[in-house]
């Protein structure tokens, strides 16, 4: 079987949709390819869960701890499968309102549930179906990197996809202790989340200080918060290996200068950066070229070597000064289809662009220094989506 599009789009996340949105506004039909679940990250496993969950723990949190003089502290009972519960409901809402509707009120957008992989420029494999467009938008995303450490394949560990609804790896239990590798935002986000809910948290940070690839100043106020409200951080602590122990907790064993030392935890947290959904696609097979983080080459017009090939969003990382965001990529997804549909020849300005690290103070930066610009990381995860 075979079904031919003006545009098909690969991953149906918000580059995604906001690609199709303008190809249907263009008079042209669009199609996405989707192997997980309709909506990509953000509104699935990224900013709209974590936030709703991060406003649970703190409203838990300072109740025991409020601001004003006068208010007498009250330890708050909350059912934290409860709060999973009504975390699923929220996403389901928002993916049904926000993306599924769309494809009840527009006949020009298709969707194709399934591994996509490209077999030649214009057509991809998803399943036994052929689907074909005259111009191929790559959107796939990132995932959870998964660092090189001695005996993680033997040990069970979390992601960020912790926070997915419908999927095996949504944690539906709210951990005694846990381990994090990685101080980054979402290590920080997630890690005082956590502490606040009542697990005793452990971050793990291979660099001198946490977030590194931020401003000294915003780490240093983060330490500061983060370790009177009992978080145990660690830096300079390079991961040596992992082991699970006959107790079934997690053991990590770092180094930290000449000396080894040991950290215990029912459970770990991998959140040692993301990396880009660009391996099993096919794109080899075309001859679309990538960075050496894995990343989509594209100019500053979001085309990629192949004339008819465009990308945008996450998987360009930081090419034409990007970042990972979810308002960054459905504005370039925009621009991307336009571009490919209409000849538009608009070129993408990432000169400036806000970005916000959801801890508790809020953190909230514009632009990106050039010690960012030439890192290998990624210094933002998602956009304010508000609740």
């Amino acid at each position: 079987m075979k079904e031919k599009f003006d545009l098909l789009i690969l991953d149906s996340g918000s580059t995604a949709f906001a690609a199709a949105l303008r190809a249907a506004e263009l008079g042209k039909t669009a199609a996405m390819t989707e192997m997980r679940t309709l909506g990509g990250a953000c509104v699935n496993r990224g900013c709209l869960p974590s936030k709703n969950l991060i406003e649970a723990a703190r409203i838990v949190w300072e109740s025991a701890h409020p601001r004003y003089k006068g208010l007498k502290p009250a330890k708050m009972e909350f059912d934290f499968g409860e709060l999973i519960s009504q975390k699923r409901e929220v996403v389901h809402f928002y993916r049904d309102k926000k993306y599924r509707s769309i494809l009840f009120e527009e006949d020009k957008i298709k969707v194709f549930n399934g591994q996509a992989k490209l077999i030649d420029q214009h057509s991809v494999l998803v399943g036994d179906l052929r689907v074909s467009g005259d111009q191929i938008l790559i959107a796939t995303g990132t995932r959870p990197a998964i660092p090189s450490i001695e005996g993680l394949d033997q040990v069970p560990y979390l992601t960020s996809d912790l926070l997915t609804s419908d999927e095996a790896q949504e944690l539906k239990e709210l951990p005694e202790s846990l381990i994090i590798i990685g101080g980054g935002y979402i290590a920080l986000e997630l890690g005082q989340m956590f502490q606040r809910f009542g697990t005793r948290v452990t971050i793990l940070e291979r660099g001198e200080r946490i977030l590194p690839d931020y401003e000294p100043e915003v780490s240093n106020v983060l330490t500061l918060v983060l370790l009177q409200e009992g978080i145990h951080l660690v830096t300079g602590a390079r991961i040596e290996r992992v082991f699970q122990k006959s107790d079934n907790k997690i053991e990590v064993v770092v180094r930290r200068g000449a000396r080894e030392q040991t950290f215990n935890g029912q459970k770990l947290l991998l959140a040692a950066g993301r990396e880009p959904n660009t391996d099993h696609v096919g794109l080899d097979r075309v001859g679309v070229q990538l960075d050496e983080w894995g990343f989509v080459k594209v100019n500053d017009e979001l085309q990629t070597n192949i004339p008819n090939i465009w990308a945008a969003g996450d998987v360009i990382g930081h090419q034409t000064g990007s970042q990972l965001a979810t308002p960054v990529g459905a504005h370039d997804g925009a621009i991307a289809a336009k571009n490919a549909l209409a000849g538009g020849h608009q070129k993408v300005d990432h000169r400036v662009i806000p970005r916000t690290i959801f801890t508790d103070p809020q953190v909230a930066v514009v632009g990106m220094t050039d010690f960012e610009a030439n890192a290998g990381g990624i210094p933002c995860w998602c956009g304010t989506i508000p609740l």
